[in-house]
C-alpha cells in the first residue's frame, strides 16, 4: 500500500486539522464500548517524536492506578533526557554505526525506570525552551549535528568534553536534572521514588509475532529504533492476540507500537481499518468496466474512501512476515489499547489511548480493527500476569 508521508513520525495534528472537527454520524461508524481498563489522562506529545515514552508512560501510570487506585502523572521528558544520553553515548562509541534518532521502543521506559528511576511530572517538566508545549524540532537537530561532529574526528582522539558538552545542550532545554525533589510532603531522588510506586520492571514482557525467528524464544526485533538491541519474546499470531485480549479482560493496559502509515489508518476519524482491496474477479458490468479505465492512484483512493464498516483482510502469519520483510510495515508509532469495542454490524475493535492530544472525535482515542491489529502490529509490552497461562508455560 501506498505510504502516508510524516513530516516526523508521531507527531500532533496540524493547526489545520485540528480546525475540521469530524461529525461522529458523518464517518458511518457507531462504536460501542465493550471491556474498558482504567487509564490515566490523555497527553500530548506535540511536536516531538517521543510516542514511545508517552505510550510506556502511559503504561505505567495505568498499572500504578490498576494496583493501587492512586492517578500519578509521570514525567516523560525525565525518561526522554536519559535515553537522549545514552542513545549518545552508543552512537559515539559505535562511531555513527547505529541509530541516533528520537525515537525509541516499547522497552526503553522500563529501561529508564530500572536504571536511573522516575520522577512525577511535577519535578521535571522538560519545557525550559520557551514554549508552552513539547516542539523538540530545533533541539533534535542540535544534537545530531553535535554527534556527527564528535564521531567526525578524521583519526582524532575525541575530546574529553563532548560529553560535559552534550549534557549542556540537554541541561539548556529540558534544565537540571533532580537529584532530590518533594512530592506530597515527602523528600525524594528519582530512584526511591521509583522504589515508592510499587512496580517491578521484571513483570513487565516485551512481545511481538514474526517467522522469520523461531516461536518462543527472544529475539532483538530488527526496527532502527530498537536502540538497546532488547530481545523481544515470539509467539505465533493468533497468540499474540489472545494475549491482548485476555490482557484486557483482567483490567490490564497494553502498549502498542504499530505502523501508523496506511490509508486505512484515519485516527482524526476514530478508526484504523484495513480494507480488502477489490480485484476484477469481485466485479460484473457497469462496475468492471468503470473499474479498468481507472489509474492506479484512483483505485487506491476508491479503497480508502470510507463510509462506515468495510469487508477486511484476512491477515495470515504470512501476509503479515512479508509487510514486515518488504517494510509496507514500519515501526511508526507507540500507544496504549485500553479497552475493547465493536461496532454496528459486530466487527471487533481494540481502544486505543494517543498522544496526540485530545482535540480529535473521540477526545484523543480511536478504534483499532482486529486484522488491522494483525497485520501492522511491531510489537506490544504487557504485565506478564495477563498472559494466559498456557502461553507463558511456552514462553517461561
Amino acid at each position: 500500500m501506498k505510504k502516508l508521508i510524516f513530516s516526523m513520525l508521531a507527531v500532533s495534528v496540524t493547526a489545520t486539522a485540528l480546525a475540521d472537527v469530524v461529525d461522529p454520524d458523518s464517518t458511518g461508524f457507531k462504536f460501542t464500548d465493550v471491556k474498558l481498563v482504567k487509564t490515566t489522562p490523555v497527553k500530548d506529545q506535540n511536536r516531538s517524536g517521543t510516542c514511545w515514552c508517552f505510550a510506556g508512560t502511559s503504561l505505567l501510570e495505568d498499572e500504578i492506578l490498576r494496583k493501587s487506585g492512586k492517578e500519578v502523572d509521570l514525567s516523560e521528558m525525565f525518561t526522554v533526557r536519559h535515553c537522549y544520553s545514552d542513545k549518545a553515548d552508543r552512537y559515539i562509541r559505535m562511531q555513527g554505526a547505529t541509530n541516533f534518532a528520537a525515537g525509541g521502543s516499547i522497552i526503553d521506559v522500563p529501561y529508564v525506570f530500572e536504571n536511573y528511576g522516575i520522577v512525577p511530572e511535577e519535578a521535571y517538566s522538560g519545557l525550559q525552551y520557551g514554549e508552552e508545549k513539547h516542539d523538540h524540532t530545533e533541539l533534535d537537530g542540535v544534537l545530531r549535528s553535535y554527534v556527527n561532529s564528535v564521531k567526525s574526528t578524521h583519526g582524532k582522539k575525541i575530546s574529553t568534553a563532548w560529553k560535559k558538552g552534550y549534557e549542556g545542550i540537554l541541561d539548556a532545554y529540558f534544565g537540571e536534572l533532580p537529584e532530590t525533589f518533594v512530592y506530597e510532603g515527602v523528600t525524594y531522588t528519582p530512584q526511591s521514588f521509583a522504589k515508592s510506586l510499587g512496580l517491578d520492571m521484571n513483570d513487565y514482557v516485551a512481545i511481538t509475532s514474526f517467522t522469520h525467528h523461531p516461536f518462543y524464544k527472544p529475539f532483538v526485533l530488527e526496527v532502527a529504533d530498537n536502540w538497546l538491541w532488547a530481545p523481544y519474546m515470539n509467539v505465533p499470531m493468533d497468540e499474540m492476540k489472545a494475549i491482548v485480549d485476555n490482557a484486557i479482560d483482567k483490567g490490564y493496559s497494553v502498549e502498542w507500537a504499530a505502523d501508523v502509515s496506511e490509508g486505512g489508518f484515519k485516527w482524526y476519524n476514530g478508526y484504523a481499518v484495513l480494507p480488502k482491496a477489490k480485484t476484477t474477479a469481485d466485479m460484473d458490468g457497469t462496475e468492471l468496466s468503470r473499474w479498468v479505465k481507472l489509474s492506479d492512484k484512483d483505485r487506491e483512493s476508491e479503497l480508502f474512501d470510507i463510509k462506515g464498516p468495510v469487508e477486511e483482510m484476512t491477515v495470515t502469519p504470512e501476509m503479515r512476515q512479508e509487510m514486515f520483510d518488504r517494510q509496507e510495515t514500519t515501526d511508526d508509532h507507540g500507544m496504549v489499547i485500553i479497552g475493547k469495542a465493536v461496532d454496528q454490524e459486530g466487527n471487533k475493535y481494540y481502544k486505543v489511548k494517543n498522544s496526540w492530544d485530545t482535540n480529535q472525535l473521540y477526545d484523543g482515542y480511536f478504534y483499532v480493527s482486529e486484522p488491522y491489529f494483525l497485520a501492522k502490529t511491531l510489537s506490544i509490552l504487557v504485565n506478564k500476569n495477563a498472559i494466559p497461562g498456557d502461553i507463558s508455560k511456552k514462553i517461561k
